[in-house]
């Protein structure tokens, strides 16, 4: 073969590979890289603008969408958050009623920004304070309700950053308890949701950070109108609240709460240029959540979930119901397919146990997969029995044994 013949026979097999290459690329599917975010998935096209931010399921804690969601920062007024979860767990456990009186300090009237105008030695109820900060992010009402609960607002702060342990906001320390600029004074996208999640349990909160507007001293000489600063809530179908937040130091902040049927949402922006910014980014994320998930319900809020034994107990029995919904994100069309749920509780507790004791857990599978897990924790406290107690127990036992 002399070296033409070489060169058609190298042309005729170069020909046939890139028929081959293009015949075998014509049946293969194109794979085309999906924008849309998954859970956990960090798309910075959600929020372009912020320079942190976190979508989530506030029912199951599901992380929707994040970016740079566990960076720290100044988290402004949506520091006021933690505040009202204070407020609303005293009001919870009795330590503080709505009709409460609350007076104002001088120092508490001291503060700048954003206020109801408090006059030292003025006084307003529980219920007029709450209003003053969910809508109008008075800090002068923040400080003299930390006082009210805390002694001080040095105290009250002490309070605000144990719970946020108790929570595992692992980047937050607060300094203050209205987000007033103070060095070190910080928190993350991700723990703002936590807290938010926490503050939601409390089913009373949103009838006021849901008000877009309200009057305080409305049958006095000086009546103030209150404006909620977070706009959502009159513009965007479901939400509800929660709390805006701005300074020159951390721009446009918000953490925002939307329902729509069985689905609540949170979404949380934080570094934001402008309101307007702020506001469009946080509609997207909902709109996003909204078109492509659901929420599975698993037990609601009192629901019947099981029964705990405790041995050596005062009371022998504990039923658990559950103490908020428990329920799972799925997307649309996927929803409830091959889920099932267990309780497993556990084994031998004995008396004493305390209020809130970890006892045990419930178990979420698709298939034979652990979709989540929920802690199940012990509805009462219960001391130890006496031995009169017990043989009577044991007595009535044997009488009913076959």
């Amino acid at each position: 073969m002399d070296c033409k013949d070489r060169q058609v026979t190298r042309f005729r097999s170069f020909a046939w590979m890139l028929a081959c290459f293009v015949a075998v690329t014509l049946m293969v599917p194109t794979v085309v890289s999906a924008k849309e975010p998954t859970p956990g998935n960090k798309m910075t096209d959600m929020a372009a603008s912020a320079k942190s931010a976190i979508l989530m399921d506030a029912d199951s804690g599901t992380v929707i969408y994040q970016k740079n969601s566990n960076v720290a920062m100044p988290p402004a007024s949506i520091t006021k958050i933690m505040t009202m979860l204070l407020v609303m767990e005293a009001l919870d456990e009795g330590r503080l009623k709505l009709t409460d009186k609350v007076q104002a300090s001088e120092y508490a009237a001291s503060m700048g920004g954003s206020q109801i105008f408090l006059e030292p030695g003025e006084e307003m109820s529980v219920e007029e304070m709450l209003k003053g900060i969910a809508l109008a992010s008075g800090n002068d009402a923040s400080v003299a309700m930390a006082e009210k609960l805390g002694g001080s607002e040095q105290q009250f702060v002490a309070m605000m950053n144990e719970k946020a342990e108790q929570l595992g906001m692992k980047n937050t320390k607060f300094m203050n308890c209205n987000g007033l600029p103070a060095e070190g004074h910080v928190s993350s996208a991700h723990d703002i949701a936590i807290m938010s999640r926490e503050l939601l349990k409390y089913e009373g909160i949103t009838k006021y950070t849901g008000l877009y507007q309200d009057y305080l001293r409305k049958d006095s000489p000086k009546p103030f109108w209150l404006v909620n600063t977070n706009k959502l809530v009159r513009f965007y179908s479901g939400a509800d609240g929660l709390k805006t937040g701005f300074t020159s130091e951390a721009k446009f902040c918000l953490s925002a709460t939307a329902r729509r049927d069985n689905l609540r949402l949170i979404a949380v922006v934080m570094g934001e240029p402008n309101t307007k910014t702020r506001n469009a980014e946080v509609s997207h994320l909902f709109d996003y959540a909204f078109a492509q998930y659901t929420n599975v319900p698993i037990y609601k809020k009192g629901d019947p979930i099981g029964t705990l034994s405790v041995e050596k107990g005062k009371v022998g029995q504990v039923p658990l119901t559950a103490k908020r919904s428990y329920s799972i994100l799925l997307k649309k069309g996927d929803a409830g397919k091959g889920i099932r749920h267990e309780l497993v509780l556990d084994g031998n507790v004995k008396a004493p146990i305390e209020i809130g004791q970890p006892i045990g857990k419930l178990i979420v599978y698709r298939g034979n997969d652990v979709v989540t897990e929920f802690p199940v924790e012990s509805p009462m406290a219960v001391g130890r029995a006496g031995w009169w107690t017990l043989l009577k127990r044991t007595t009535g036992q044997l009488f009913l044994a076959d």
